[in-house]
């Protein structure tokens, strides 16, 4: 692959080709706060992962999209070794005439509960490093006058709250890192802290995660997760106005619709939601859930008006795998496997899944109560390395292609071999969501 720098100047070309319709973006005062950020707006174009996007063979149709900038550690903040920091990004954004900025604050004190890899860069004593070396700069930098007429999206914390409803307590997916996390209350409270600090810039608009179907869908977990967000809605200061909409499937493969099947079908006397897929689930897509989680959250407090964004940058499941129709109805678990969109061997697989395809492109109120499609992960970045199984070393199995998960069945975990370290380019990964966009390209 050619260097970045290389193909910035065609990748800024190709940019100003995708805004050059647009008129000035930009008042004599700052635009006022409006009810969807994305409504009418030219997002930015991250230039990095464009140059990216545009070296790989074909990637030239999708190089132009936007894509959320990703804060998961605290040297992101200034930049490193000729990565664009947060002044640096912000900058760019004006100079392409942007209006929103999509960031992704990922790198809460004992982030995912301690798991390795990715690694966290805080332990669970770091609350206020947290709050002074990340989140403290991170609202200096957006609070500047001169990024005053951009609207900010800030997707807070993603698979945060949700680790601490499945990964907690008597499941078999419990840690002892979760429980604590969880008994200390530190994930409420820095999350907390940063919804009230960003809450003092008016042109900010935190969303909070709900995870995915596959996660949270089950009523036993939905409820949990409600009564989470609205404890670190209202902690450290924080109220649930400071919350303005809720992202779902981050970083994640569910589709938002399955066409084939539902889960009230019923095969040969079995109903769908008794196959091993569904697993008794009332949801198997996205959008249904995403409408439900609303639903609960308004109820428990939050405003009537807030909207979700869902992660579409990978969820497309496009090329020959993907079913034209219903299988035939003979067996349950046949007709479910056959018919789903969704190629996954198991609903919680999460890294780097082979035969995954690009999703919906990026759009705005796509659909009632949903503000946007967005690419919040960025297409081609990993999701994470296997690393080592040894004691003592960073170690992700859901990674790591030839681990079967202890379910008492041999689930696969789908993982593409290979794969680099969180966050870094994955020209494999990336090309073969090109191949199987869905729509395609």
């Amino acid at each position: 692959m050619p260097p970045v720098r290389s193909v910035l100047a065609a990748v800024s070309i190709l940019v100003a080709g995708v805004l050059a319709h647009a008129g000035p973006a930009h008042a004599a005062d700052p635009p006022p706060r409006v009810d969807n950020p994305y409504v009418g707006a030219r997002v930015y174009v991250n230039p990095e992962w464009a140059a990216r996007a545009a070296a790989e063979p074909g990637g030239a149709a999708v190089a132009g999209q936007p894509t959320a900038v990703w804060l998961d550690r605290i040297a992101r903040i200034a930049g490193t070794d000729g990565v664009l920091g947060l002044r640096a990004h912000l900058d760019a954004a004006l100079a392409q005439r942007a209006d929103l900025v999509q960031l992704t604050l990922y790198n809460l004190p004992a982030r995912d509960c301690g798991r390795r890899a990715p690694q966290g860069e805080l332990s669970i004593d770091d609350t206020a490093r947290y709050q002074d070396e990340f989140i403290d700069p991170i609202v200096e930098i957006l609070a500047a006058p001169r990024y005053a007429d951009l609207r900010i999206v800030a997707f807070v914390e993603p698979n945060s709250l949700p680790n601490l409803v499945v990964n907690t307590g008597n499941r078999y997916t419990a840690t002892p890192a979760c429980d604590e996390v969880r008994a200390r209350g530190t994930y409420q409270q820095a999350i907390g802290y940063a919804l009230a600090r960003l809450g003092t810039v008016p042109n900010v608009y935190p969303y909070l995660d709900i995870s995915h179907h596959g996660e949270v869908g089950w009523p036993e977990d939905s409820a949990p997760l409600t009564a989470l967000l609205l404890q670190a809605a209202t902690a450290a200061g924080s109220t649930v106005a400071n919350v303005h909409g809720f992202v779902a499937n981050t970083a994640n493969y569910s589709v938002l619709r399955e066409e084939h099947f539902r889960v009230d079908d019923v095969i040969n006397g079995q109903p769908v939601y008794q196959s091993r897929w569904v697993d008794w689930n009332p949801f198997v897509d996205e959008m249904p859930y995403a409408r439900h989680l609303r639903a609960l959250l308004t109820e428990a407090g939050f405003s009537p008006q807030v909207g979700v964004v869902v992660d579409t940058s990978r969820n497309g499941w496009g090329g020959p795998a993907r079913p034209t129709g219903p299988a035939p109805a003979s067996e349950v678990n046949r007709y479910v496997d056959g018919s789903r969109i969704d190629r996954r061997a198991y609903v919680g697989n999460w890294c780097n899944q082979v035969g995954s395809g690009l999703g919906q492109r990026p759009a705005a109120e796509p659909e009632p109560g949903i503000d946007a499609y967005a690419w919040v992960k960025p297409p081609g970045e990993s999701d994470g390395a296997a690393g080592s199984p040894t004691p003592g070393l960073p170690y992700e199995p859901l990674c790591d292609p030839n681990y079967l998960a202890p379910r008492g069945s041999p689930y696969a975990t789908g993982a593409m071999p290979g794969a680099p370290p969180f966050g870094e380019w994955f020209p494999a990964h990336f090309r073969q969501l090109l191949t199987n966009a869905w729509p395609p390209l």
